[in-house]
């Protein structure tokens, strides 16, 4: 059974083991939840999420388009892939660079 943990956003179907899940292990999730894109999978249990954003340059009085990458832990019942749309919410530290808990995979 999942827990709610306080976000809009719906619960995964699988269970899992996993400590840090916010929905099935003692996680807690506070701060921002930012929506990206998953460029990358390759490490074990951690996804890098691209955020777009736009970014304004006084001396042209013009935007300019940025990407930060930031790292996200991957539950085993959420299982984010390569080119997904995801929610991500901020948490505890978890390792050096990890902050964040992917909460949701959006349907496109």
């Amino acid at each position: 059974m999942a827990q709610n943990i306080g976000l809009n956003v719906q619960a995964p179907k699988e269970e899992c083991k996993d400590v840090n899940c916010p929905f099935h292990g003692t996680l807690p999730v506070r701060g921002q939840v930012i929506t990206g894109k998953v460029v990358s999978d390759k490490m074990m249990g951690t996804v890098v999420v691209a955020r777009d954003y736009l970014h304004y340059v006084r001396k042209y009085n013009r935007y300019e388009k940025r990407i930060s990458k930031i790292h996200a832990h991957n539950p085993p019942c959420i299982q984010a892939k390569v080119g997904d749309l995801v929610k991500i919410a901020e948490c505890r530290p978890l390792s050096k660079s990890t902050t964040y808990v992917v909460v949701e995979v959006e349907q496109p």
